[in-house]
C-alpha cells in the first residue's frame, strides 16, 4: 500500500471491500476501492474499465507489464488535480458543462460510427449517457481550466526551440504525408413522396394517441429510433442546446401532457409529447420516423455537386459554393475547409477520395457517412505536403511546438509530484 498526505482524510476506512450483505447472511463482494484521492474513491471496476480502454485505444498488450498500476497513477493524479481546483475555488459553469458535453458526445458518436452504436456500446440511450457522465465531465473540467491557469500561459523562444532540436533532433519523428483540404457536402433530401408516407403515418399515429392508445406502447411499436424506443420513446431530462433545433423548439414550446404536431428534422419525423418541465429542461418523449431512402434524392445531390465541381474548375470560388451550398455547417462556414491533417489518418471515406488527387484537384461526387446517415461531397486538394525527415527552417513551428508540450510535460510532472506531498492520497493495489 502507499500512502500520502497534506491532511487527515475523511474516508480513511474506505480502502475495504464493498460488500451487500444477503438475507441469508453471506456477504457478496460488489466492488473494491483501489485508491482514495481526498474524499474522493477510486472502484476496481473504474480501474478495470479505464485500463480496458487504454488497451484499446492505445492497441496494447493486455499482458503489458506494471499497466494496471501506470493507468491507477493517471486517475490519482487526475483526481489530484480536481482536489486542488477545488481548494482553489476554480469555478467551471453549467453552460460550459454542456458546450463540452455536445463535443464529446459528437466524438463519441464519430468514433463508434454511428449513435445506435453508440448506445449500444453504453447499454443505455443517448439521453442517459449524458445525466450520467455530466458530473464526471464537470470534474474533467475542473482539472483542465486549472492546468491552463498554471501552464496556459507558457512561451518559449526561438534560442530554447533551437537548444530543443540540437539536442533532440535525431530522435524525432519523420514527418508524415499530409494534405489541406477543403469539401462541400450535400445530404440527399427526401423526395415528396418519402415526405407524403412519413408524415401519413405518423398522424396515423398521433391520431391513435388521441383517440386513448398508450404513447410508449406506440413508441415502441413504431419508433425508429433505437435508443429511445425500448423506453417507451422516454429522453429523459434534457437540457436546452443538446436537441437538434427543430426539436427544441417543438418541444420547449409545448405544454406539460401536450402532444405536438407533426415536427421535421434532419432524422426524420418526430412526434413530441411534454411530460415535465423544470426551468430550462424538460422531461419528453418521441416517437421517430426516419425518411425513406430515395433515388431520387440520391441523384438531385450527386448532379448539384458535378455543377459545383465543374463551375469550379471553370474559375468559381469554392469556399463561396461551399458557404452557401454546404450541409457541412461547421466547415461551411469557413469556406468548406477541412484543414491540414495526415494522409494515413484520414477516415477511410476521405481517403480513398484524396489519396490519388493532386493538388488543386476536385474530386468527383463521393459517397460520405455521417453519423445522422450519410451524404455526398467533392473535395478539393489544396497542398500536399510529402513524408519528409524533419527539418528546422520548414518545420519550425511543428519544432517549437513540441518543444513547447515538451516543457510544459516537465513542468506538469514537476506539479504532480508536489501536489502528491500537499494532499492526502492512498491506493492499496
Amino acid at each position: 500500500m502507499t500512502t500520502r498526505w497534506g491532511g487527515l482524510p475523511g474516508l480513511a476506512g474506505l480502502l475495504a471491500a464493498v460488500v451487500l450483505t444477503t438475507t441469508d447472511g453471506y456477504a457478496q463482494v460488489l466492488d473494491r476501492v483501489v485508491a482514495v484521492v481526498q474524499n474522493d474513491p477510486i472502484l476496481e471496476s473504474d480501474l478495470n474499465a479505464q485500463v480496458q480502454f487504454h488497451i484499446m485505444n492505445n492497441r496494447l498488450d493486455p499482458s503489458t507489464p506494471g499497466l494496471k498500476d501506470q493507468v491507477l497513477q493517471s486517475l490519482i493524479n487526475e483526481k489530484l488535480i480536481i482536489a486542488k481546483a477545488i481548494e482553489d475555488s476554480v469555478v467551471v459553469t453549467d453552460e460550459e458543462v454542456q458546450q463540452q458535453m455536445d463535443r464529446v458526445i459528437q466524438q463519441r458518436i464519430q468514433q463508434a460510427g454511428s449513435e445506435q452504436r453508440l448506445e449500444e456500446f453504453y447499454g443505455m440511450p443517448l439521453s442517459k449517457i449524458k445525466r450520467e457522465y455530466r458530473d464526471e465531465l464537470r470534474k474533467n473540467l475542473l482539472a483542465q481550466k486549472l492546468q491552463q491557469q498554471r501552464f496556459g500561459a507558457t512561451q518559449i523562444g526561438r534560442r530554447d526551440v533551437e537548444e530543443f532540436f540540437a539536442t533532440y533532433k535525431d530522435s524525432l519523428p519523420r514527418v508524415a504525408e499530409e494534405v489541406e483540404l477543403s469539401h462541400i457536402f450535400v445530404k440527399p433530401k427526401p423526395s415528396e413522396r418519402a415526405r407524403t408516407i412519413g408524415i401519413t403515418r405518423l398522424k396515423a399515429i398521433r391520431d391513435s394517441i388521441f383517440a386513448g392508445v398508450d404513447f410508449a406502447a406506440m413508441a415502441k411499436t413504431y419508433s425508429q429510433d433505437v435508443g429511445s424506443a425500448p423506453q417507451g420513446g422516454d429522453l429523459g431530462w434534457v437540457r436546452r442546446g443538446q436537441f437538434v433545433k427543430e426539436f427544441e423548439t417543438a418541444a420547449f414550446s409545448l405544454t406539460e401532457k401536450q402532444l405536438s404536431d407533426i415536427v421535421e428534422s434532419n432524422f426524420g419525423f418526430h412526434l413530441i409529447q411534454l411530460l415535465e418541465r423544470r426551468g430550462d429542461a424538460v422531461h419528453a418523449r418521441h416517437i421517430l420516423l426516419r425518411y425513406e431512402r430515395s433515388d431520387e434524392g440520391d441523384s438531385l445531390a450527386v448532379r448539384l455537386l458535378d455543377s459545383l465541381r465543374t463551375v469550379t474548375m471553370n474559375g468559381a470560388n469554392f469556399a463561396e459554393l461551399a458557404k452557401k451550398f454546404s450541409d457541412d455547417k461547421e466547415s461551411a462556414m469557413i469556406g468548406g475547409s477541412y484543414g491540414t491533417v495526415e494522409l494515413g489518418q484520414l477516415e477511410k471515406d476521405w481517403f480513398g477520395t484524396v489519396s490519388t488527387l493532386k493538388e488543386g484537384e476536385i474530386s468527383a461526387p463521393e459517397r460520405l457517412q455521417i453519423p445522422s446517415g450519410y451524404g455526398y461531397h467533392i473535395v478539393l486538394l489544396k497542398r500536399r505536403t510529402p513524408e519528409h525527415t524533419i527539418a528546422f527552417d520548414q518545420d519550425y513551428h511543428r519544432i517549437e511546438t513540441i518543444a513547447l508540450n515538451y516543457k510544459r510535460q516537465k513542468d506538469f510532472q514537476a506539479w504532480i509530484e508536489e501536489l502528491r506531498t500537499k494532499i492526502y492520497w492512498t491506493s492499496r493495489l
